[in-house]
């Protein structure tokens, strides 16, 4: 028997479901945008939700975690054509985009707080030693992470 249809409605207009499907994919297959952080592409739906299910504080440490840094600047590339570029024409041998060595990258290197609320952030490539113990030094003293000051630059 095929899946029951239903109707709901998002954003005041009347869509159409499939029932047992979520509210974020009946918006989702309707076109409708729901922003979230815990149904992102790439990842599962227990990833970022259960990072903050489990986690008093979490430290977003480095430019890369931070801002996405010099990983986002391959962003404007698709992640086929960036491959091709890397193992294929810049290879002087074994011009082959490996498969089992290389994790599949996702279409855009972005910071982490676009998918998971990060309370503290610790910028530097790499942050400086020096930083970074304070900062542990002050959350062990239980000096809460609003009054810790980290400066970018």
């Amino acid at each position: 028997m095929p899946p029951k249809k239903v109707s709901i409605r998002i954003d005041g207009a009347l869509v159409s479901a499939t029932e047992g499907q979520t509210i974020l994919q009946a918006a989702k297959s309707n076109s409708k945008h729901i922003p979230t952080l815990c149904d992102l592409e790439g990842l599962t739906p227990v990833g970022a939700c259960r990072i903050r299910q489990r986690t008093l504080l979490l430290v977003s440490l480095g430019d890369c975690a931070v801002t996405g840094n010099v990983p986002a600047m391959r962003n404007s590339i698709p992640v086929n054509k960036l491959l091709q570029a890397i193992y294929v024409e810049g290879a002087d041998e074994g011009k082959v985009i490996p498969a089992d060595r290389v994790p599949p990258l996702l279409k855009q290197a972005r910071p982490l707080r676009e998918f998971v609320k990060v309370d503290l952030f610790l910028p530097g490539c790499p942050p400086p030693a020096k930083t970074i113990t304070a900062v542990l030094q002050d959350l062990l003293e239980g000096k809460k992470s609003e009054s810790l000051s980290v400066k970018f630059g």
